[in-house]
């Protein structure tokens, strides 16, 4: 695995990101390229993944946002963080944060913010990262 990391995916990556979008949610199913196109052509958003072998292994999205406080800083939210289940704790969900959080750092942003499912088992790792929920608390509100 010394050869692998992280870059931007494209469009020409959908067909993989479908795939790795479906293993992490229990929600309807994504099947929708277009979809996958919007956020990629969203200012500010960025979709890294990390290859092995040709396959998409793990990604993410980072999104990073304008912001008055802090200097005019803006701030980054990680969402939908997924390894692909038979590739999981081989370092590819490490390489894959780690590039986001380096992409955050560079646009000068003074935080990123992520969130897990409580069942999920994630925390420790992304504690291992640096992230803590000590002086945070996160709130949802989700539409029926």
């Amino acid at each position: 695995m010394a050869d692998v990391s992280a870059r931007r995916l494209t469009l020409s990556d959908a067909s993989e990101a479908l795939i790795l979008y479906n293993e992490l949610t229990v929600g309807p199913p994504a099947h929708n390229p277009a979809a996958f196109s919007m956020v990629l052509d969203h200012p500010g958003t960025q979709v890294l993944g990390v290859f092995c072998e040709r396959r998409l292994a793990s990604m993410l999205t980072l999104h990073l946002l304008p912001n008055v406080l802090w200097n005019a800083r803006p701030y980054g939210v990680i969402e939908n963080v997924v390894t692909r289940r038979s590739h999981q704790r081989l370092g590819y969900g490490r390489i894959v944060m780690q590039a986001a959080i380096d992409a955050a750092w560079d646009a000068n942003a003074y935080k990123i913010m992520l969130m897990t499912g409580q069942g999920r088992g994630a925390t420790g790792f992304y504690e291992t990262l640096g992230f803590t929920s000590k002086d945070k608390f996160a709130m949802v509100l989700r539409r029926a």
